[in-house]
């Protein structure tokens, strides 16, 4: 029975440790949101930018054009 007793008490002790490794990181979470924020914004506004472009908005205008007066 001591055995198993010792085994029991070594296994809730690494569960106590992981518990401790994963509370430290809690605050890991919220960083990794604020930077995939920042880069989904600055895609956008990137991506905005290209979009608004001369040269990409007169393309995107013909491609309207040429949609609407299709014939089906």
């Amino acid at each position: 029975m001591h055995g198993l007793e010792g085994r029991v008490r070594d296994l809730t002790d690494r569960v106590h440790r992981l518990a401790g490794r994963l509370r430290r990181d809690t605050g890991m979470v919220t960083s990794e949101y604020a930077m995939g924020i920042i880069a989904a914004v600055a895609f956008a506004v990137l991506l905005y930018e290209v979009v608004t472009s001369g040269q990409v908005k007169t393309e995107l205008q013909n491609i309207v054009k040429r949609a609407l007066s299709a014939r089906t």
